[in-house]
């Protein structure tokens, strides 16, 4: 991953000059948040994992949605993405690593749902395009039946999986009922009431 500036506006692309990420159209990250926390209600002292650091803003309306007892750790496996957020993309989302709420861990998200056992009250993945690995092979899976059940199993009662998604997969939808969750799938904006729709699935664990 490389992090390219224009005048006030930062972007992160692939080597191949893919872009993944703009500081100027974070609608769609600002959603996956926010629908995941709607589905705590008035859980007390929650306890979230997010796995992707990204720039930012998926943290950051997290952080807004949650209150003052809420922990959040998030899992960034490039550790340039985190001193990024750091130095010159905290700004842009209101310096969430800040927080102290917030424990970041350069670490693959992957690990912590393994050693996790009923610990999460949600789990917001955007680690790569989707359940398609673009940035990293390794990534598959957490979109297959062994990655699912990690997360089932990591998520307390009645805890929510949210994944973000570049576009629909309907095969995954159905891997999602198969491992035993509650699926809604909602489509949102990139960039307010404008841009490109992107997918995000609200998975829900049983008592």
């Amino acid at each position: 991953m490389r992090l390219y500036r224009r005048g006030d506006e930062y972007s992160i692309k692939l080597a191949g000059g893919s872009e993944l990420m703009n500081s100027r159209v974070h609608g769609s990250e600002d959603a996956l948040a926010e629908h995941a926390c709607a589905r705590l209600g008035d859980t007390l002292e929650p306890r979230l994992l997010i796995g992707g650091l990204g720039m930012g803003f998926t943290l950051a309306a997290a952080l807004q949605q949650v209150g003052n007892q809420a922990q959040v750790a998030v899992a960034e496996v490039v550790p340039a993405v985190v001193a990024w957020n750091r130095e010159w993309l905290g700004i842009y989302a209101g310096h969430p690593l800040r927080d102290p709420r917030v424990n970041v861990q350069e670490t693959d998200v992957a690990h912590l749902l393994r050693r996790g056992r009923q610990t999460w009250d949600a789990i917001l993945l955007d680690v790569d395009n989707g359940p398609e690995g673009l940035t990293r092979k390794e990534n598959d899976w957490l979109y297959s039946l062994n990655g699912l059940n990690a997360a089932y199993a990591a998520l307390r009662p009645r805890g929510v999986l949210a994944v973000w998604s570049a576009g629909p997969d309907q095969r995954f939808s159905q891997r999602l009922r198969k491992t035993g969750f509650r699926v809604d799938e909602t489509r949102v904006r990139s960039h307010g009431s404008k841009g490109v729709r992107h997918m995000i699935w609200i998975a829900r664990r049983g008592a």
